[in-house]
């Protein structure tokens, strides 16, 4: 059952609360540490995104299409749709010779209120570039490019592209099909519904691949995960809480969030993952959340902590930027 995880506070009162479950886990699958329902099962979502591209990586798709690791976080991102997002498609899709008419993410605003008020202030349209998922979709054609595959329809659950990927989710979560609950995510792809605890246990194998896979398989997790840690701002973007986690850490903690307060982590030099859902699906509880844990277990340093202090308790601010009140953990 989800437990009361962060209050949110104003002139020393609770004005509300946001529950969740969290788990911690290591690459065999034990479990570390736990809030809640450590098997929550749940969307794993935009968190997914590393292992969606596991099959391009695999397949010698970087070599062929000349891809670098701006491209490659791009892959992973839920970018924030700033300028220099956008100009980082549009360089895939050169290096691909695809037209970006081809994406069926869907036309989406920037996740940045600031990147959306500029173009807006431009009169400059939303479009598929600015889809947070964007990048995802741009890996997916560039393995339908590779196997072959038609890049009609890509986005059908029963099409070619998605059933491999499929198989790689199974295998990187450490469970049969059956296990795994498909539904559909916001940009039109398969989502994959399993246990937090399996999504730990991937991100635990993603910092530490170990004889779990193929030799193959622990190169391109090793190859996705560097491009993340080394492009943190191109696997999300400004004032983002995956791109803050993974600079104040200088990459020694990879982490992807997910929608509806889905959040996962690697803890590389640990072998470490944990997966967490916020009840309510709110995402400002995530931060204090996931700080406040790494601190408990002796997974973040202190001059890390002081560097995300604003992200562990997040100040609310009224209209004249006067702090009244504090978003932190209660546990």
């Amino acid at each position: 059952m989800p437990e009361i995880l962060v209050h949110v506070e104003r002139g020393g009162v609770v004005e509300s609360i946001h529950r969740g479950d969290l788990v911690v886990a290591d690459s065999s699958g034990s479990i570390i540490y736990s809030i809640g329902d450590a098997c929550k099962f749940t969307y794993w979502r935009s968190s997914a995104k590393p292992f969606q591209v596991l099959p391009l990586v695999e397949s010698g798709g970087v070599e062929h299409f000349g891809l670098d690791n701006q491209d490659l976080a791009l892959f992973t991102s839920s970018h924030n749709g700033e300028e220099k997002h956008v100009a980082g498609i549009h360089s895939i899709f050169t290096k691909l010779g695809l037209d970006t008419g081809l994406l069926s993410c869907g036309t989406a605003p920037p996740l940045s209120q600031w990147a959306s008020r500029s173009l807006l202030g431009k009169n400059e349209p939303f479009t598929a570039l600015t889809n947070p998922c964007s990048g995802k979709h741009a890996a997916m054609l560039a393995l339908c490019l590779i196997r072959g595959y038609d890049t009609t329809g890509y986005t059908d659950p029963a099409h070619p592209l998605q059933l491999e990927i499929s198989d790689t989710i199974s295998d990187v979560t450490g469970l049969g099909p059956a296990d795994i609950t498909l539904g559909t995510d916001g940009c039109g792809v398969p989502v994959y519904g399993l246990p937090l605890l399996n999504m730990a246990l991937a991100y635990a194998r993603l910092s530490l691949p170990g004889d779990n896979f193929s030799a193959a398989r622990r190169v391109a997790l090793r190859t996705i995960a560097a491009s993340m840690i080394e492009k943190p701002y191109y696997v999300s973007g400004t004032r983002s809480l995956d791109t803050t986690v993974m600079e104040a850490t200088e990459g020694r903690i990879l982490a992807k969030q997910g929608a509806e307060g889905v959040y996962c982590l690697a803890v590389m030099d640990k072998g470490m993952g944990l997966a967490l859902k916020i009840e309510d699906g709110h995402h400002r509880a995530i931060g204090p959340v996931i700080i406040e844990v790494l601190r408990r277990l002796g997974l973040i340093r202190p001059e890390e902590l002081e560097r995300l202090k604003d992200s562990r308790q997040v100040k609310i601010q009224n209209h004249r930027k006067e702090v009244i009140g504090l978003i932190k953990t209660a546990f």
